[in-house]
This record gives structure tokens, sequence and C-alpha cells, in this order.
């Protein structure tokens, strides 16, 4: 089935009005507590750097997302699986960083979880209801996870984060690696099979927000005197980001 411009464009408001905001560990107000207004009237101004306490994400208007009737061509069974893995990988961050975040209190891991991983959970959700598919996070209860990959994942990086402060911090490197890597994959996955703009765009956006929140966490790790090394992904691609200023996503 073709995919209906106005609906696909509807769509794609609503996923990417739910990352604006996702720039680094901005602060800003609970999601969940703004969801009004229109899908096209989103709009954003945001400052940012590497900081844990001055970032700023200024919302004014944050739209309602509903959910669509699916009016877009299927994807592919290996776009499907993506679909439904970034949906749960998006969790792990968001969980990952609230556990450590409540044994640390180091203010980016609330500051990220809140602003930026939960948005990117929200914006894949959109797509997943669109197209009718069982939502693979069943429950918002932390640690919970569908996938077994994730779940141990999830475990192995909290007990990893939980030797130390700074060691939490790498931790935080780690997933914002994994996520890049991962997102880079579900992109060209995406162009080389259905190759549906609007799907492909939420995952860019997606991905400018994980190279944002990975410039977060090493400017944090460099600022407490240590040295960044590449945990996933390679040190030229780790460099070429942190060595680039902070980017607008959705915008």
């Amino acid at each position: 089935m073709k995919i209906h411009n106005k609906t696909g464009s509807f769509l794609l408001a609503c996923s990417l009005a739910l990352l604006a905001g996702c720039g680094s560990d901005g602060t800003s107000t609970s999601l969940t507590d703004n969801l009004i207004g229109t899908a096209s009237a989103a709009t954003l101004d945001t400052a940012s750097n590497t900081s844990t306490t001055t970032d700023t994400a200024v919302v004014t208007t944050i739209p309602t997302v509903t959910t669509p009737t699916l009016a877009a061509q299927p994807l592919t069974v290996a776009e499907t699986e993506t679909l439904l893995f970034v949906r749960e990988e998006e969790k792990l961050a968001r969980d990952v960083y609230l556990t450590l975040y409540n044994q640390w209190g180091t203010n980016i891991f609330q500051n990220i979880a809140n602003n930026g991983e939960q948005q990117h959970m929200d914006a894949i959700k959109v797509w997943v209801d669109a197209f009718g598919y069982v939502d693979p996070v069943s429950s918002n209860e932390i640690g919970a996870f569908t996938d077994p990959v994730i779940l141990k994942l999830y475990n192995d990086l909290v007990a990893r984060g939980m030797t130390s402060s700074q060691e939490a911090l790498m931790v935080g490197g780690f997933i914002e690696e994994y996520d890049i890597k991962d997102l880079q994959d579900a992109i060209d996955e995406a162009k080389q099979g259905t190759n549906q703009a609007a799907v492909i765009q939420t995952y860019d956006s997606l991905l400018c927000g994980s190279r944002n929140h990975l410039r977060s966490f090493v400017g944090q790790i460099e600022k407490d005197g240590l040295v960044y090394q590449a945990q996933y992904v390679s040190q030229a691609t780790v460099d070429a980001i942190v060595n680039s200023p902070d980017e607008k996503c959705g915008q």
C-alpha cells in the first residue's frame, strides 16, 4: 500500500515533535506533562553544551501524539524486527541512565533519560502503533524487557556502572556508541528495503540525538580529567562527533 502524503507527514510530525529537545542533556519539563497543541505547532529553542546543569531546552508547544490509522507501505520482516528492537533499545538507555542516576546522583543521567531517551522511545512508538505491531515494551518498569539480548545488556551495563561514578559515565558513552551504530544500520537497511522517507527521517533524528548525548558524556568525562576512548564504534567516528558542535535535531 502506497503511503498517503498527508498521513505520512502527520506521522513524521508526531515522531519528530517528540524529538525536539533531544539535544544533549538539556533540562526541561517532562514530556508527558506537556502533550498539548497540534502536530504542526511544535517549536523549540535549544541552547546546549556538555555541562550537566546549565543546558536548557525551552519547549513552547509540544503536540498531542495520537496513533493514526495504518496508511503506509508495510515494512519488510527485517525492518519490522529492527523497529521493534530500537523501541526496546531506547528503553534500555533510559532505564540504565535512571538506575545510574539513582546510584550516583549525577544529573547528566537523569537529564538525558527524561529529556532524550524517553522522547526517542515515544517517537518509535508512533510507528509501532501506526503499523499495528505489538509493542515489545509491555511494561514501563525499569529493567523489564522482552528481548533477552537487551535484558542481558541492561544487566551487564548496570553492573558495570555500579562500580564507580566514572565507570558509570563510560557506560553512558558505550550506550550512545551502541545506539549510533544500530541507528545507522537501521537507516541503511530501510533505504535498501521499503525506503520510506518518514521512517528514515525518524531514525535520523534519533541518530542526531545520540550524537549529542555522546558529546555530553564525553564532555563530562573529560571535565573529570579522564581521556575517553571509543568502545563500540571506531575512534575516528567518536572523534568526528565529539569534535563537532551540538546539533539541533528534528528541526
